[in-house]
């Protein structure tokens, strides 16, 4: 375990990239929502809780029974109660939603999605927006991004310990000032996404609302499709062993994704010159 003194010798007010505060609350050097090591789970629960994690991406309907099954295989000693615990921490309910494991809250207006059929023929017109868990070797932490479907650029990002309203209103708060106001937001029905503090931010903003259908993960797709592209090219291939350093790979891996990975879909074009082109 990193002592706080440690913690405070890795902060850089030289650094350009992230503010003081910023660097503590990954240092999880005050009270905020950022932290470097969640508490409470144990190290044989976030190996179960990786494996989940990569297993989401080979069969993400799968439901606790058989993802129990699997990691009986694999050597772990679990039972189906816990299993669907830590499904709920991975955030797998996205995909595959059982009883208890929903993150909904019934008591929230859930708005029609809008984006079937819709013909998407310019920058800003859609944006979408999920959040993903993300692996540690001593923990584990959210990413939340949020992308523009005609481009599939990435116009904001952010990491925290949880999956908090304020958190996704402060990303789309941000979003929105370097980018300007997109005419449709869409993202699943999670709790975070239809609260009063989440709309409100939508709706100050003149911008149509749309949520996926319960349970229907390809409402979503390019998003779900950008997660892949995180894990297995940044997320899988590396050990991060703060939330600093979570911060700073991905910080690269966006930059390279957005100024210098190639899309078929984009007639090889990346994402940023689709949205500097047709901007």
């Amino acid at each position: 375990m990193i002592s706080s003194d440690q913690r405070k010798e890795m902060v850089d007010p030289s650094c350009s990239l992230m503010s003081v505060s910023a660097q503590c609350r990954l240092l999880s050097l005050n009270k905020s929502s950022f932290y470097c090591i969640p508490t409470g789970e144990s190290e044989e629960n976030l190996s179960i809780m990786r494996k989940l994690d990569e297993q989401y991406f080979t069969t993400p309907f799968y439901g606790a029974l058989r993802l129990t099954a699997i990691l009986i295989l694999s050597g772990y000693k679990v039972n189906i109660k816990w299993v669907r615990r830590l499904m709920k921490i991975v955030n797998w309910q996205k995909i595959y939603r059982e009883p208890h494991t929903t993150i909904s809250d019934k008591t929230h207006y859930k708005y029609p999605y809008l984006l079937r059929g819709l013909k998407i023929e310019r920058c800003n017109q859609v944006w979408a927006m999920d959040i993903t868990y993300i692996p540690m070797k001593t923990g584990f932490m959210y990413l939340t991004a949020i992308i523009d479907l005609h481009s599939r650029y990435v116009v904001h990002w952010s990491l925290s310990n949880s999956m908090s309203a304020e958190w996704c209103s402060e990303v789309l708060t941000e979003a929105i000032k370097k980018h300007g106001v997109p005419e449709i937001f869409n993202t699943d029905q999670g709790s975070q996404f239809t609260s009063e503090v989440f709309i409100n931010t939508l709706i100050d903003n003149g911008i149509k609302i749309s949520m996926d259908g319960k349970g229907r993960a390809l409402d979503n797709i390019f998003i779900e499709r950008l997660w892949r592209s995180v894990k297995y090219e940044n997320i899988y291939l590396n050990v991060y062993e703060n939330g600093l350093l979570l911060w700073e790979g991905l910080e690269k891996y966006f930059q390279f994704y957005n100024h210098q990975r190639l899309h078929q879909s984009l007639d090889y074009h990346t994402p940023k010159e689709r949205y500097v082109l047709a901007a």
